[in-house]
Order: C-alpha cells, then sequence, then structure tokens
C-alpha cells in the first residue's frame, strides 16, 4: 500500500518540483542514490522497470526509505500496461509513470487512489488522459516538443498539471524555460546522473546537484 495518497504526493512534487528518473539493478546502489537525492531536498523519485526483475530491486528499496528517507513518496515509472502497474503498487509504490497513456492504467491506479502520470505527445492525449483522472500528465518527449508546445497548451487549458521528462537539464538556463512556460514539475535522468558520477561512487555531488537544481525550479 502506498504511503502517501496522491493528494500528498502531488504536494510534494509542487514543493520539490524536480523528480529524478533512476534505475540500477544494485540495491546498494539504489539505496545511495536515493538517499543522494533525499539529503539534496528531492521528496519524490521515480525508480524506473527497465531491468529485469527491476521489481526485486524496487520492494527492499520502498522497505528501506521508509525509515531512512521518511518523508520520500518512491514511485515507478516506464510502466506501460496495468499488471506492471498492479505489481508496483502492491510493493507500495506512491506514483506510476509511463511513457505513454494506457487508460487500464489509469483505472488501476484509480482503483487505489495512486496518481498515474502518463506520457503524453499531443494536446488531445493530455485532455483523454485528464478526463481520466490523471492529475498531472507528463509532456514526453520533452527534448521533441520544447517549452513552446507547453505554453501552447497552457494558454487554452491552464489548470494544467504538466510535467516534462526527456532533455531537461540541471541547468538555470534549462529550467528556467520549462518553468516560464508553465510546467507543473520536471523529471530528470541521466543528466542527473552521469554513469561516471555513479559509478566513482561520488553521492555528495548527487545531492549537490540535486539542491542546485531545485533552487533553478522557479514558476
Amino acid at each position: 500500500m502506498a504511503k502517501f495518497d496522491k493528494q500528498a504526493v502531488l504536494a510534494k512534487i509542487k514543493s520539490a518540483p524536480m523528480v529524478p528518473v533512476f534505475y540500477h539493478k544494485d540495491l546498494e546502489v539504489a539505496k545511495a542514490v536515493l538517499k543522494a537525492c533525499y539529503d539534496g531536498g528531492v521528496r519524490a523519485f521515480e525508480f524506473t522497470n527497465r531491468g529485469d526483475f527491476a521489481h526485486e530491486v524496487f520492494g527492499p528499496l520502498v522497505k528501506w526509505a521508509a525509515t531512512e528517507c521518511p518523508e520520500m513518496a518512491l514511485g515507478v515509472g516506464s510502466v506501460v500496461e496495468p499488471g506492471t502497474a498492479s505489481l508496483y503498487m502492491q510493493l507500495g509504490a506512491c506514483f506510476v509513470v509511463g511513457p505513454l497513456f494506457n487508460p487500464e492504467v489509469a483505472r488501476v491506479c484509480n482503483r487505489r487512489q495512486v496518481p498515474y502520470t502518463p506520457g503524453c505527445g499531443s494536446i488531445s492525449e493530455v485532455g483523454a488522459a485528464q478526463e481520466a483522472g490523471c492529475e498531472l500528465c507528463k509532456v514526453f518527449p520533452g527534448d521533441v516538443l520544447g517549452p513552446k508546445f507547453v505554453k501552447g497548451l497552457m494558454a487554452p487549458m491552464p489548470w494544467s498539471k504538466l510535467m516534462v521528462t526527456g532533455g531537461v537539464e540541471p541547468t538555470a538556463e534549462n529550467l528556467s524555460a520549462w518553468f516560464k512556460a508553465g510546467v507543473y514539475c520536471v523529471g530528470m535522468g541521466s543528466k542527473l546522473f552521469p554513469k561516471e558520477v555513479i559509478a566513482a561512487a561520488d553521492w555528495a555531488r548527487i545531492t549537490d546537484k540535486c539542491r542546485e537544481a531545485l533552487a533553478a525550479c522557479t514558476r
């Protein structure tokens, strides 16, 4: 069961509007990265379902985070079908993110009152997702659609809460462009976790980068 309900998760993301996107097959590495982000001010973290047996890392990570990162909402990403969403919700996922919009995923998430953030590449997809109960939609891929897409969508649909993922960089210039366009939050993966930093176990650098990026996330 999710530790935080839908409104609590959205409130956490609003207060710290950057969601790190990360996967590693080694539980200890995942713990270290999660704690580094937590120490940097992050309060919502997306563990992606990208490797074999990824759920076997996620389950213990949720249990560990309950005591070591008590205010962190831990969710799952790269979910494309309802079975996977249900599996991760059973393991304690506080939110579900996908690269695409699947109404059946929305159905199972709504049943548990777990927020579902689907990937949308058009205004019509965002509208359909909102009708299915998705309060936060993901603009994806962000580097293809760009800030102008967000600004254009927000004009006729100002109630929309949008998270952009794909091509987001931890720089003041990049983040400022997205937030000025009107995003609710950003998702960030490889730019936040360079391979050499993970290989060197330089967790302090990740903490500093999270802190700097969050400071640049101004609406």
